[in-house]
Parts: structure tokens; sequence; C-alpha cells
């Protein structure tokens, strides 16, 4: 028994601890240092999202920021020249078009000498005419310069009628006026902090360069993204059916005028929604997947072979958008797959990728 405690057992425990010691300098050396080259490495993976043509109802309803404006105070001008005789209303009268506002009296023109009864020349006595000038629409007189006595000329300058109108008056983009090439239909009026919206009629589209580069009104915008058409909105996956934020440089100026019965103010900030027609029933995809946004467009036809097959690229001829999507009038049949996005555009990021990764769609 002695000899087991002092012999073997020693012996048996320094078996066990080189064992162990082996096993871990094999862990820590062999094993760590042994190639990872033969694992296979993580594949980059690139999705490219493709969506069916589909039928839907396009409603182009743009909205514009805009300003409500007081009109213009119309210029009265003289329409005959003389003197100033009478002056029938007094500054900031009310008047309606057509009211005497002042009379003029003009001496005709000379006429030859007469002879009396005796034979003599005689100086003929002065002939007047007498003219009323009237306003020339009907408002408040703002101002009237003329004075008793005083000489005017024919188109001079006396005064102002202030119409005691509004319009409201916003900016539009290249998009928005491609969207509402044809004749915009009423807009409803929504005021900041005013009464209820209400519609108004007299819509007016006016480029800049038709006014001296001059867009006045609060701005709107639409824009899209690279390698877009005008127009394109970023939709990601999913997003059909939003109205997306449209920017750009203004290049004309949508206005309407303000119905008389509506109490407003200027300076009020108002909301334009115009409707600019309705498609029902008609083959759609999104913006996204059309290079081009007006008349004629491009899509890419996923290919036969699935993802990895090469897109077709196609013309399309393209009718009304709602920002989202866009009408494909001809070029494209209903059930089509399409790539979602235009090729080398940046896609929407995908949540199943890493934070701040985004996948891209293949360039063409």
């Amino acid at each position: 028994m002695g000899t087991f405690r002092r012999v073997i057992l020693p012996v048996a425990w320094l078996v066990v601890f080189a064992i162990i010691a082996v096993a871990l300098v094999k862990i820590a050396f062999v094993d760590g240092l042994e190639s990872s080259a033969s694992e296979p490495a993580p594949l980059a993976q690139v999705d490219i999202p493709v969506v069916p043509a589909t039928r839907a109802t396009v409603t182009n309803t743009v909205q514009i920021k805009g300003t409500v404006q007081s009109d213009a105070a119309d210029t009265v001008r003289s329409t005959s020249a003389g003197k100033v005789i009478k002056i029938f209303v007094d500054q900031g009268a009310t008047v309606a078009k057509g009211d005497a506002l002042f009379q003029v009296k003009a001496e005709r023109a000379a006429q030859a000498p007469q002879l009396s009864k005796d034979g003599t020349p005689t100086t003929p006595k002065p002939v007047y005419d007498y003219f009323d000038i009237a306003a020339p629409s009907a408002g408040t007189l703002q101002s009237l310069s003329t004075l008793i006595d005083q000489q005017v000329a024919v188109g001079e300058a006396v005064g102002k009628i202030d119409p005691g109108t509004y319009t409201v008056t916003g900016s539009v983009t290249a998009a928005q006026q491609y969207r509402l090439l044809g004749k915009p239909g009423p807009a409803e009026i929504a005021l900041v902090g005013g009464p209820a919206p209400f519609q108004c009629t007299e819509v007016t589209l006016k480029n800049n360069a038709s006014d001296g580069g001059t867009a006045s009104g609060g701005l709107a915008a639409t824009g899209g993204g690279a390698g877009m058409g005008v127009g394109a909105a970023m939709v990601g996956p999913g997003g059909g059916g939003s109205q997306p934020d449209e920017g750009g440089t203004p290049t004309g100026t949508l206005s309407c005028a303000i119905p008389s019965e509506q109490q407003v103010f200027a300076g009020l900030g108002a909301t334009m929604t115009v409707s600019a027609g309705v498609a029902p029933d008609v083959v759609t995809v999104p913006l996204t997947s059309v290079k081009g946004s007006v008349k004629d467009g491009i899509v890419w036809i996923a290919g036969p072979g699935g993802a990895g097959a090469a897109p077709e690229q196609r013309t399309v001829q393209l009718g009304l958008n709602d920002g989202s999507v866009v009408e494909v009038t001809s070029g494209l049949a209903e059930g089509e797959q399409v790539l979602e996005f235009v090729p080398g555009a940046p896609a929407a990021p995908n949540p199943m990728m890493g934070p701040g990764q985004i996948a891209y769609a293949p360039a063409g």
C-alpha cells in the first residue's frame, strides 16, 4: 500500500497532466494554424427586385404650396385731353366699373373767321367738349391725383383702384408642369388657419419665361433619383400608393382667383390640390421602374431565366402618373414582370442587410 501511494499514484497524476498539456498545445498551436481557405467564403448576393404590371386607377392630383396675395391695383388713365373742371368722387370711395370719376373740358379746334352782316370778319367763340373719365374697374378708389384746372393728357395715369380681390399663387417644378400638361381642372384650396377647404375654378398655369422669370408664392417640388425621368420619385418596395415629396427648381407659377365670398388675408399660406385627369382601370408600373415619365419611357423586362437572366430593354408609351405609379398606354401587357428600379439607380434599403448597406440595381 505504501508503494502505491509513493510510486504508482504520483506517476498516474504525471501522465494525466501530460495528456492535458499535449491537448492544450494541439488546440492552441496546431488547430489554430490550419488554413481556413477550404471554407466557403461568404458571397455577396444582390437582389434584383421585379414587379408585375398591374391594373389600377391613376388619379393625377398635384399638391402645390402657395401664398394668398392681394391682386394688383388697376391704374386709372385719362381717356381725353383737357382741363379738369369737376371731380365726382373722393379718394377711398367705392366705385363700380364705368362710374364717372372726374370731368375734363377740351376746346375744339379753331374755326375759320366768319363775316358779320356788314361784311367785317368776326372771331368765332370757342366751342368746348366735355368728357367724363370713367373707372376702368370696380373697387376702392385708392388714389386720385387730379386737381381742378389741371391739364391732363390722353393716357396719363391719374389714380389707382384697388379691386379688393385675392389670388393664391405657388411655384411649380418642371415635373409638376409635365403632370399638368393638360388644362388643370378646378383646385381645392386649404388655407393655413383659415376656413374649410373650398373650390377655386379660375386656375392659371404660367411658365417663368412668360412673366420675366419671377415665380411668386411658396415652393413645391418633385424630383427623381439618378437615372430616372422627370417626375420619377423614389419608392421603396411595398411603398406604392404613398404620395412622395416632390422637389426641384421652380419653372412656373400656378395661380387661382379666390372667390369673392371667401374671406382671406394677404400672406396666408395655402395648399392647392389640382386635379389634372383620372385614368380608370389601366396598366400601371411604379415610376421607379421607368426611365422617363411623359409620353415615351423605357422599362426593363425581367429575363425568362429569373433574376440571373439579362433584362430586356423596351420602349413604352406613358399616360397619367400620380407621383408613385404611371399609366402605360402601350408596349406592356398586364402581368409582365419589370425591374422595380431603373438599372444603375439606387434602390431602397434592404431590411435583411446590415446597417448602412444598400442594394443597387445592376447597371444595364
